[in-house]
């Protein structure tokens, strides 16, 4: 009975105000809205808001002008709603301020800011209703039942002045605040960072378990245990020292006789062999000032050089390093330096290719520079990596030793003067070393420290002696021969323009007055070294795949004797072909063997007067193309 009598009771006031809503509408046009239904929804009923027409530009702060039917009434009941809510404000502060004291630091400023942000968003929204252009008036009688309602339920009657969101925001701040304080965050994170500064042991190794002493292991041999079967342990052996033996061990210093490794050194076609080699001495050297024939007809004649079976051979054992042939207008002798430390002596006059050629062994490391001596052709000198440097005399067959270093390594050597007396020596440590062959004795006249870290080629100016090229790993440098000084020498010009390691640099073979260069970034380059002065311009810069790999003989690109304007380089291009390019950059001629030329010829040389062209491979084959 007592839940009907409300339910009635709460009908019949509804009533009475919906029937004074309608009267009221009837004398002031007044549109009738609801509250929104978020509102609705938060305190579970639906007030009803009454708006009055109303413009700011009359408005009067004591001329406000308010239906008395409606505001008259709640306009006190208002104004002590502002003050009860003013003193819950401060009664929340005290009482969240006690709550907090008992959480951390973090925990306390993080609440403090949430409250004042409830406060500043109740007095925002104060604010606004007494801004906006719409009075609202709302059935008081309503809203303070929903709050009685509310109170009930939250359990909070404390902040009945509230709003219920910000009743049950507050309520939920205080208990996050009960919850943090209870799990003692800081004094975890305080026990947290004393964990992280003690430093942990290092993890014991595994101990390995002692083997017992008086145990029975395994059973072994006594003869390997070296113990007497009666159990007395024998002497032990005499050590002998053991001797590792080098790959390539020097050759005893002094003469060597020139015994071939491919035959017998005793018949009668060996001997043949020395006495030819022997006349060569005879052979006069036609003059090299005459004038360069026209690149129309050089072509004609590089048109009628061939290659056949008969000109490919086999000479030594492992890639060639150096190729010579000898400036004989009668006979055709090609020399070649292999990596093996041996030389190789082929005469192509021979019916049979076997009986012309000869190998011999001066040396026991890579000959990597072997010339013809210009005053006397009968002697060939070779120069090698195990730091010895020889002349072969065909007259008395034997290897002279002309200078031997065995603290160093050489790389290339050239003749100074035109009677052959004096060399220049490269050494692979970036040094460089004058002999005088008319001294006795093997060892060099002067040592020099040049600025380059390695020298690869050296090679003399073919008119002004004095000065020579030395090719480093990626700078090229010219030296004066007069003003070298043994402390260390600085070089008159440096060709600086080279981006990866140079193989190798050649004056021209006549006038000198160009300088070709081959370096591992696949150019070729020319300069005009006409004037020696503080630069050399570079003229042409050629294209060109040098990079040869790891078991190819580097490629070295050099002059033709017989047209100093033209140069002679290998190439990787297939067909297999050896090129000949003109100091322009134009191509003038490319050397096809067919069958017979199916390896990349990496070590070439031209005749000084004949056409002729021998190129070397990295198999110890020698290719040879004539007229």
């Amino acid at each position: 009975m007592g839940s009907r009598s409300a339910s009635e009771e709460k009908a019949g006031s509804r009533l009475r105000l919906q029937v004074k809503v309608n009267e009221y509408k009837e004398n002031q046009n007044i549109t009738c809205v609801s509250l929104r239904p978020e509102q609705a929804t938060v305190l579970g009923k639906t007030p009803k808001v009454y708006l009055v027409p109303f413009s700011l530009s009359n408005y009067k702060p004591d001329q406000l002008k308010h239906p008395k039917s409606l505001l008259n009434k709640n306009f006190n009941e208002v104004a002590c709603k502002k003050c009860k809510k003013t003193e819950i404000r401060k009664t929340c502060r005290r009482i969240l301020t006690a709550k907090m004291e008992a959480t951390s630091s973090k925990t306390e400023i993080t609440l403090q800011k949430s409250s004042l942000d409830v406060y500043t968003e109740s007095n925002k929204l104060q604010h606004k209703s007494t801004s906006d252009t719409v009075i609202p008036s709302v059935d008081m009688e309503s809203i303070q039942a929903l709050d009685s309602d509310e109170d009930t339920t939250l359990g909070l009657d404390e902040f009945s002045g509230l709003s219920p969101y910000e009743r049950k925001r507050l309520k939920n701040i205080s208990e996050n605040a009960n919850f943090f304080a209870s799990l003692q965050l800081s004094a975890s994170a305080a026990r947290l960072r004393e964990m992280i500064k003690k430093k942990h042991p290092p993890e014991s190794k595994r101990k390995k378990p002692k083997k017992r002493e008086n145990g029975t292991g395994c059973r072994r041999s006594m003869r390997l245990l070296k113990v007497d079967p009666s159990g007395v342990s024998l002497p032990a052996p005499p050590t002998q020292p053991t001797l590792i033996a080098d790959e390539n061990p020097l050759l005893p210093p002094g003469p060597l006789e020139m015994t071939p490794e491919n035959r017998d050194d005793d018949n009668d076609l060996f001997k043949g062999f020395l006495q030819t080699w022997a006349e060569m001495n005879k052979t006069s050297i036609k003059n090299t000032e005459k004038e360069l024939s026209s690149i129309k007809s050089y072509k004609a004649n590089l048109s009628g050089m061939i290659i056949n079976e008969d000109t490919v051979h086999k000479v030594t054992k492992g890639p060639i390093f150096s190729l010579t042939l000898h400036p004989s207008e009668i006979r055709t002798l090609v020399a070649a330096g292999a990596k093996s430390g041996q030389v190789g002596l082929w005469d192509l006059t021979h019916q049979s290719k076997e009986d012309g050629i000869y190998v011999f062994q001066p040396h026991s490391q890579p000959v990597s520079c072997l010339y013809f001596s210009p005053a006397n052709p009968a002697h060939i000198l070779s120069l090698s990596y195990d730091g010895t440097l020889r002349c072969g005399d065909f007259t008395r067959a034997i290897f002279e030793e002309v200078c031997r270093d065995e603290r160093s390594s050489f790389s290339s050597f050239d003749f100074l003067g035109q009677d052959a007396s004096t060399l220049i020596v490269g050494h692979w440590n970036g040094n460089i070393s004058l002999v005088d062959r008319r001294t006795p004795g093997t060892s060099y006249e002067k040592l020099i420290n040049s600025s380059l870290r390695k020298i690869r080629t050296v090679h003399v100016h073919p008119v002004h002696r004095q000065y020579f090229i030395a090719a480093g790993l990626r700078d090229i440098h010219i030296y004066d021969a007069r003003r070298l000084n043994p402390r260390g020498s600085q070089p008159l010009i440096s060709l600086t323009e080279h981006t990866k390691s140079i193989a190798s640099a050649y004056f021209s073979p006549l006038t000198g007055n160009r300088v070709v260069t081959t370096c591992a970034d696949c150019k070729l380059r020319i300069f005009d070294s006409s004037s020696i002065s503080s630069q050399i311009p570079l003229l042409t810069t050629i294209r060109h795949n040098t990079i040869t790999g790891r078991w190819l003989t580097r490629f070295q690109a050099v002059w033709d004797p017989k047209q100093e304007d033209c140069i002679v380089v290998g190439s990787m291009a297939h067909p297999r072909r050896v090129e000949i390019f003109h100091e322009s950059g134009k191509q003038v001629h490319s050397f096809f063997g067919g069958e017979c030329l199916v390896s990349v010829c990496s070590i070439n040389a031209m005749h000084p007067t004949r056409y002729i062209l021998a190129g070397g491979n990295s198999s110890g084959k020698i290719h040879v193309f004539m007229n």
